[in-house]
């Protein structure tokens, strides 16, 4: 069974660079402590280390 990553927006995107902004929003993330769900693969895990000081992440 695949694992379920919950990732929360924790700080503001506005100081970060760009290309991590897209990543974000690519995330599904708007505001701070929005939260999405997404499926554990190698393609969201990428994502998250590239914004990994912006949120938190946990294994549900």
């Amino acid at each position: 069974m695949a694992k379920t990553l919950k990732i929360t927006l924790v700080r503001s995107k506005i100081a970060a660079k760009p290309n991590q902004v897209l990543t974000v929003k690519a995330l599904g993330l708007n505001k701070i402590n929005s939260t999405v769900e997404q499926k554990d693969n190698l393609a969201i895990r990428g994502m998250i280390n590239t914004v990994k000081h912006l949120v938190k992440v946990e294994e549900i």
